[in-house]
């Protein structure tokens, strides 16, 4: 189980940090923009934790586990981005959180 707690932060965290470079270089250079190049490797890493966990644990565990994930792009967005956040995208992330901090203390059921 830890190895899956484990691998559930790095998705979470590697998929908030691959959008943030990708938005940054996006906004500041385009397309072939260091950040976004890094945006993009980070994403590709991203995807291939994603599978692994959905190797090692089951989907109903994964989603709502990785969906903690909406909180960290909000923090990014406020407060590197500049980006206003709306009282209700906020609510609508803070219960979405809830949600997953309630479905975490489960076990992966898949062996």
């Amino acid at each position: 189980m830890p190895r899956v707690l484990a691998l559930s932060a790095f998705v979470v965290l590697a998929n908030s940090a691959g959008n943030y470079a990708l938005n940054w270089g996006m906004k500041h250079g385009g397309l072939l923009n260091a950040w976004t190049l890094a945006g993009v490797g980070i994403l590709i890493l991203w995807t291939i934790a994603r599978l692994k966990l959905l190797e090692l644990a089951d989907l109903s565990y994964v989603l709502p586990v990785t969906s903690v994930g909406f909180i960290i792009p909000l923090i990014l967005g406020v407060g590197f981005l500049g980006e206003p956040v709306s009282a209700a995208r906020w609510a609508g992330a803070l219960l979405i959180a809830a949600g997953a901090a309630l479905v975490t203390p489960t076990k992966a059921r898949t062996s």
